[in-house]
């Protein structure tokens, strides 16, 4: 049964940067089978709204923006938020993102910021480096 996780927009952001390292391979492995990503509306207008923003350092077009969402969105599972805990962590825009974890029934969060989600484990989702998610779904070189 494969791992089912939310990605922290900035493993997306790091992962469309560097094609070297580990946030450049976990965006490779989406949708091999070895996890599935989960999405909500909010979460995915905030990697939009990043996207757009870092547009000219990652070297996508508009269009490029569009089709990397139109992946993501076409390959996650989609859900609505039912419950706020808000604020529960130490950044408010983050409780977003462990509310869609615990709707989804998701394992971790991957994300590079483990201070940002101290307290996620409360809920069942612990927040793990993306180096240390391809070590728990045995996809490291």
């Amino acid at each position: 049964m494969p791992e089912e996780v939310v990605l922290d927009t900035n493993v997306l952001i790091a992962g469309l940067r560097s094609s070297r390292g580990a946030s450049h391979r976990v965006l490779r492995l989406i949708g091999t089978g070895l996890f599935s990503i989960h999405v909500s509306v909010p979460l995915v207008l905030e990697y939009e709204e990043t996207l757009v923003r870092e547009r000219p350092v990652l070297g996508l077009t508009q269009s490029g923006v569009g089709d990397v969402l139109d992946y993501l969105c076409s390959v996650a599972g989609h859900h609505e938020i039912n419950f706020l805990w808000r604020p529960f962590l130490r950044d408010p825009d983050d409780d977003m993102v462990l509310e869609l974890a615990v709707q989804a029934g998701c394992s971790c969060i991957v994300t590079h910021n483990l201070r940002d989600f101290a307290g996620s484990e409360t809920f069942g989702v612990p927040a793990v480096l993306p180096r240390d998610f391809l070590k728990k779904i045995g996809a490291t070189k």
